[in-house]
């Protein structure tokens, strides 16, 4: 920035009452907090430890930590509303404000914890001040380069961070404004969580249990409809695999406009976008629009999801396709009856081999109990329903993020980023 630019020290938003406040105070970060050591003898019995998560995602308690498992003769206390950061790993964002869960935990000296001057700053607000990008990029650029992702902090360079800091009662305006947001977004947070959880429940009851051939919960028109039939999945559907192109030949890439599924592409529903496309030149097998697809491998927790092809497409050598013989079963009731059972395909994988997977052979062999499809229908419509529900709080709570998002980028002056 030339010495001819004025820096931005108000934000682009703010509350009326601080409409004519003066700019926000430019200064270092050791003007806002200072350091406080509080050093405790190791305990003799298990004690409440404390670690920070990276990403700005906060604390983590460490119940009945073994002081053996301890080289260390000295711990440190840690305080509620302390400053606490992760020297190894603050330049991907491992700092923190301690919660009142936190109150008394113990760390190592990797953890400083610095005490806010309460004249200048407030905790609430600094919690969203320090998780801003630039402030983390600015912490990388005091941390300098180790072995693997260990960069230790310079704590010196640390408390002259540059920051910018308005009054302490507009400080508290902007805290409350983002609280109440985020409560909001924890409270539907919690509702995404409880329909999953209901969802996951409905399951195991419209489903048999292993070894049963009905399910607990029928619907009442099915009460004397008999036991659902066993078979595997060779039995009642075509099994087929996919290729992938040569990477280095670009007439299979370029331009391509048949849509080619990855395992990173499922979605565990209706798949309609791919990341890539390939050409006819590939001459990949191209699979029919309502094809049920199952990850074999490509990660551990890739294996088992699923897909639901809404349009033709190909797929890559690490998905089964599967294409149901008609009038035995639905596709939409596959799709269903795959996604309960992902912890079985988990267990599979990892049953006997060095590298978890399952292969064409896992796949065929898996079995599957299916009534007739009236109710093969009734239970995808029901549980289909449930589905639109989670898709619909899961928008909302993304449309609430994203919000906060925005609004923080207003609360905040923009030079922020540019100091």
């Amino acid at each position: 920035m030339s010495g001819n630019e004025k820096r931005a020290l108000t934000p682009l938003l703010r509350f009326p009452e601080f409409w004519e406040a003066s700019e926000w105070s430019e200064m270092q970060l050791g003007d806002a907090v200072s350091l406080k050591v509080r050093k405790r003898t190791k305990p003799q019995t298990p004690y409440k430890g404390l670690g920070i998560r990276s990403h700005g995602k906060g604390t983590f308690l460490k119940h009945d930590e073994a002081p053996e498992k301890n080289s260390m003769e000295y711990l440190y206390e840690v305080h509620s509303d302390d400053l606490i950061v992760n020297i190894t790993f603050a330049w991907e964002g491992a700092l923190a404000i301690a919660s009142q869960e936190d109150e008394a935990a113990l760390v190592s000296h990797r953890f400083p914890t610095y005490v806010f001057k309460k004249k200048i700053a407030i905790p609430k607000f600094f919690s969203y001040l320090i998780v801003d990008k630039i402030f983390i990029y600015r912490l990388g650029v005091i941390s300098p380069g180790g072995a693997g992702r260990n960069r230790v902090l310079d704590k010196t360079d640390f408390l002259k961070l540059p920051v910018l800091i308005p009054s302490i009662e507009e400080q508290k305006k902007i805290a409350d404004c983002l609280s109440s947001l985020d409560d909001l977004i924890t409270a539907e947070a919690q509702k995404l969580d409880a329909l999953k959880t209901h969802k996951k429940g409905l399951m195991q009851q419209l489903f048999p249990a292993e070894g049963e051939t009905v399910p607990r919960l029928r619907f009442p028109e099915f009460w004397d409809a008999g036991k659902w039939k066993e078979e595997t999945l060779s039995g009642i559907a075509t099994i087929r695999s996919g290729a992938t192109p040569l990477r280095s030949e670009s007439k299979f890439y370029d331009g391509g406009t048949i849509p080619w599924v990855k395992t990173t592409d499922l979605n565990n529903s209706f798949i309609f976008h791919t990341e890539e496309r390939i050409t006819f030149a590939a001459k990949a097998k191209i699979n029919p629009t309502n094809s049920v697809l199952v990850a074999m491998y490509g990660g551990f927790n890739q294996i088992g999801r699923t897909g639901y092809l809404t349009t033709p497409a190909a797929t890559n050598q690490a998905i089964s396709v599967l294409n149901p013989y008609q009038g035995e079963i639905s596709p939409i009731y596959l799709l269903i009856w795959l996604n309960a059972k992902v912890e079985y395909w988990k267990r599979i994988a990892s049953s006997s081999r060095k590298d978890p997977n399952i292969t064409s052979n896992d796949v065929a062999k898996f079995p599957i109990i299916y009534p007739a499809e009236m109710e093969q229908q009734r239970i995808a419509d029901c549980l289909s329903s449930l589905d639109d529900l989670i898709t619909a709080q899961t928008q909302k709570l993304d449309a609430l993020k994203t919000h906060k998002k925005g609004l923080m980028q207003h609360l905040f002056p923009n030079d922020i980023r540019t100091l």
